[in-house]
């Protein structure tokens, strides 16, 4: 009987020094601390070969019983080289972008990984050239638990690895 205890208390003990060790790689490990969380521009923007004017939209107070909202917003190219954007992602289930061309063609949609497949975008902009990111809010994708404030990205990665994040908001009523 002391034997089978000795085991289980050693299981035990094991089992919590792998978490402790596992938390404390987490808390001590390899993190960098992005320039917004020290205090710098936001990172999304500070990266990115892309700008936009305008990155955040209020729609104010919206209705579920009114469905689907839409933002457009114009991303640039303000750089003298091409920038390939390479992926398109939001935040949530909830919301959809599409990346719209001056001649009225568009890709996507693109939605949150992990949500099905998520295809590249393979996008190439040419220097002063602008898209359209199409953002799309589905207010009833989570039912009723969905009313209140809300708060959605989209993000969009260059080859080159620098991001621009595009955010909508809004107050969902039934």
């Amino acid at each position: 009987m002391k034997q089978k205890l000795y085991i289980i208390s050693g299981a035990f003990a094991l089992i919590a020094i792998l978490f402790g060790l596992g938390y404390m790689n987490r808390s001590t490990g390899d993190r960098t601390t992005s320039a917004f969380e020290a205090g710098g521009s936001h990172p999304a923007q500070a990266e990115s070969s892309l700008t936009a004017s305008e990155t955040v939209y209020d729609f104010g107070i919206i209705s579920m019983k009114n469905g689907d909202v839409t933002k457009d917003f114009t991303v640039t190219n303000a750089t003298d080289k091409e920038v390939r954007l390479k992926t398109l992602v939001t935040s949530c289930m909830c919301t959809r972008a599409s990346i719209v061309r001056a001649d009225g063609t568009s890709k996507g949609p693109f939605g949150m990984p992990g949500m099905g497949s998520v295809p590249p975008a393979n996008e190439s902009i040419a220097p002063g050239e602008s898209r359209v990111i199409r953002v799309v809010y589905d207010p009833n994708a989570h039912g009723p638990a969905g009313v209140g404030q809300i708060d959605r990205f989209a993000y969009l990665e260059d080859e080159n690895g620098g991001k621009l994040q595009l955010e909508i908001k809004a107050l969902v009523q039934p």
